[in-house]
């Protein structure tokens, strides 16, 4: 779902909470927001539902503020929030315990009584409800867990998040129980600060995450298969089984983006690179080793390629 409100305020609010209801139903009620909020509420989210799990990317343009909440209980849902951008605070009823979450951090809580927030403007957050309290309960022992959402757990919990929401579509049922088990897997992980290494179920989820770690770090000469091992906190062993099974290796794939990089690179204009210095930062041993590598993938040279490219 992407919904966005920027128009009459109380209008747009409205039709938020009422689609919010729709999409979620009664187990996912609305917050009850303060009415200085409500005044010019503008939100953007995109919410995938799977199985029992609920998850929400959302991004505010304004800030958001809840009322204090009223007396009462609570459904112990269990709840991740992951900040990207901005910042985000909970407070109890009497004000007095506040927890604060900012950009690059996360939080996973219990809600065993109501709580009130506020954001700071265009915070952009991913939010995972419903998870299975006889599963993360005994683990959270009613501890509210927070630390950087760069860690290895976090890293493999949110690739594999944004790998499901991109393949909803096309999941069968049997697809949507191995995606839903498998990020309770991570989020099991997240709370003891470790995960089960051997639980085949996270094969998809690890390699995914040492892809995304291998894309932002292509230009490093340091980028291996031992280098995205340790950054995700496995071993080499683990990382190496995990792109097996899905019949690759994470240096094939290493190999595969530098040279997707250099391809792209033979036409980039008015500022193209010689082959020298493309083959020097993708990380190629020499010219030499680019070109026949490239020849042998592409049917064409270096030079060949980029003086037929538009």
């Amino acid at each position: 779902m992407d919904f966005t409100v920027s128009d009459e305020a109380t209008r747009g609010f409205d039709a938020y909470s009422r689609d919010w209801g729709a999409r979620f139903g009664a187990d996912q009620p609305m917050p009850t927001f303060s009415p200085d909020t409500v005044g010019d509420f503008r939100v953007r989210t995109h919410a995938a539902r799977m199985r029992d799990l609920t998850m929400i990317d959302m991004h505010s343009v304004l800030p958001l503020r809840t009322g204090r909440p009223a007396d009462g209980g609570a459904d112990g849902a269990i709840q991740l929030y992951v900040v990207s951008r901005g910042a985000w605070t909970w407070g109890d009823r009497s004000g007095l315990s506040e927890h604060s979450v900012s950009a690059g951090q996360f939080l996973l809580q219990q809600l065993r009584q109501p709580k009130h927030f506020d954001t700071q403007p265009h915070t952009t957050a991913k939010i995972i409800l419903g998870m299975p309290q006889s599963v993360i309960e005994p683990l959270l022992r009613n501890r509210i867990i927070t630390g950087p959402a760069d860690s290895a757990e976090m890293r493999l919990l949110v690739a594999h998040a944004n790998m499901v929401r991109e393949t909803m579509a096309d999941l069968s049922e049997a697809g949507e129980r191995a995606a839903q088990n498998a990020l309770v897997e991570l989020v099991k992980a997240v709370v003891l600060g470790r995960f089960d290494d051997m639980e085949p179920q996270l094969a998809a989820a690890l390699t995914q995450a040492a892809k995304e770690l291998a894309d932002r770090r292509l230009a490093d000469p340091d980028l291996s298969s031992a280098m995205l091992a340790r950054e995700l906190n496995v071993s080499l062993r683990t990382l190496q089984r995990a792109f097996a099974s899905l019949g690759e290796s994470a240096t094939a794939y290493i190999r595969h983006r530098r040279l997707e990089e250099a391809k792209l690179a033979l036409t980039m204009s008015p500022n193209r690179l010689s082959i020298g210095e493309i083959a020097a930062y993708w990380q190629f041993s020499d010219s030499s080793h680019l070109i026949r590598t490239f020849k042998k993938t592409y049917g064409l040279t270096p030079a060949e390629y980029a003086r037929s490219a538009p």
